[in-house]
């Protein structure tokens, strides 16, 4: 018992020295990246593996960008914007606008998805309540999102991290449990590295929402913010490093192994995602309750680990932009956060379908993304401002082939929002 016990801290102070790549975690794998990760899986295998890949190895890069900048600087993204760019005031504008159009769309799906899975779970241990189940959302959607709400006025950085370490931490747990249910073969996860993009209905938006979900502009534009919140100095540089290779790490292992679970219960029998807990009924036969409590946990987790961030994507931005402070305590902030509460009820208001909300919404995520890596480009590489510590040939690299790629996607995720609506 004691050997276990040391087993539990030590992982707990893995998880709190990664720091802010917990809140990097928590805004990357929420409920949009679970159901984009299902839908790819049982649709196409470990088709897009890839394209999972490239967003977690560019992530990394981003990270590290905008890390250093911060630490180097003592500035945050959009201050440092509006400051040092031309045109910085616009572009820093466009970029709130932007994330949050996109994080509070995914805000919706998000709630959405966990108020259906809690309701879903319910249902199989208490029939009674089949049949009312938009009310049952609608009620449990309130519950969530007014416990968030109340956390947010009475928190602070520390216990923000704390609360995100258990979300993230049930949820890597449930996901990688899962994986040795249905473990693919190497030569499958190898076929999966292989660049290709699904030539059928639907196949590129959901490439975009895979970039969209997991290199998402708001993890990178509120480091800064969140690096501040943790008290790191340039004397944390190594730290820093560290801390987004490990976020970059989690992100991969954690999304690779849902999509390889979703293969394995679905693709080879031919089955489709249509509802939020369909992953659950496959592993259900095979691995009893023990598999509906394993997979649900690990869904709810991820979806309360995003809701968090996403409240507070909006007030901290503004005030990024305003003064370059982590305001977590303004009237701003409670205003903001509580505006973002309602819009993300509007799924379980609304009683729409979850899962095709919260996919659309992840495309939208990619569209501001070239701005903000071509302006940490401009940022990292001003001698003025990083002295020795300006960007080398792999960083520059690195942010240039992101670019590159965001850019590719962005187009993509255009081409497929005009097919699906001119057909």
């Amino acid at each position: 018992m004691k050997e276990q016990d040391n087993l539990l801290k030590k992982l707990y102070l893995l998880l709190l020295a990664i720091g802010p790549g917990i809140f990097a975690i928590g805004y990357t794998i929420g409920t949009g990246s679970v159901t984009s990760m299902i839908v790819a899986g049982s649709q196409y295998g470990m088709q897009l593996l890839w394209v999972l890949f490239l967003s977690c190895l560019f992530s990394w890069v981003l990270m590290e960008a905008y890390g250093r900048y911060a630490l180097v600087t003592g500035e945050t993204a959009l201050y440092g914007f509006r400051k040092h760019l031309k045109f910085g005031k616009l572009i820093s504008i466009l970029i709130i606008i932007g994330i949050t159009f996109g994080q509070w769309n995914s805000l919706i799906g998000i709630l959405g998805i966990s108020a259906n899975a809690i309701y879903e779970t319910l249902a199989l241990f208490i029939p009674s309540l089949q049949g009312n189940e938009y009310w049952c959302v609608l009620i449990i959607a309130l519950i969530i999102i007014g416990s968030m709400y109340t956390f947010l006025w009475i928190g602070s950085y520390t216990i923000f991290e704390k609360i995100l370490i258990i979300f993230v931490s049930f949820m890597g747990l449930s996901f990688f449990l899962s994986l040795f249910i249905f473990l693919p073969a190497p030569s499958e996860i190898a076929k999966g590295m292989i660049p290709s993009i699904p030539q059928v209905e639907g196949g590129k938006m959901l490439v975009a929402a895979f970039v969209g979900t997991t290199m998402a502009a708001a993890t990178f534009l509120s480091r800064p913010l969140f690096i501040q919140g943790k008290g790191w100095t340039i004397d944390n540089l190594k730290d820093q490093q560290k801390d987004a290779k490990w976020a970059a790490i989690f992100i991969f292992i954690i999304s690779g192994s849902i999509m390889a679970v979703a293969m394995g219960a679905f693709y080879h029998d031919g089955k489709v995602v249509t509802k939020v807990l369909d992953m659950v009924y496959a592993l259900e036969p095979i691995a009893g309750k023990f598999a509906i409590a394993v997979f649900f946990l690990g869904t709810l987790s991820a979806g309360l680990s995003s809701i968090f961030p996403i409240l507070m994507i909006c007030p901290i931005l503004i005030a990024d932009y305003q003064d370059g402070k982590l305001d977590m305590e303004s009237k701003q902030f409670k205003i903001l956060t509580g505006i973002a509460c309602i819009i993300g009820l509007s799924v379980p208001i609304l009683g729409a379908n979850p899962i095709k909300a919260q996919i659309l919404t992840q495309v939208f995520n990619v569209f501001v993304l070239p701005l903000v890596i071509i302006g940490i480009l401009i940022m990292v590489n001003k001698k003025d401002l990083m002295g020795e510590h300006k960007a080398g040939p792999v960083l520059n690299t690195g942010i240039i082939l992101s670019l590159i790629f965001a850019c590719i996607i962005s187009y993509n995720g255009v081409m497929a929002i005009i097919e699906k609506f001119s057909s």
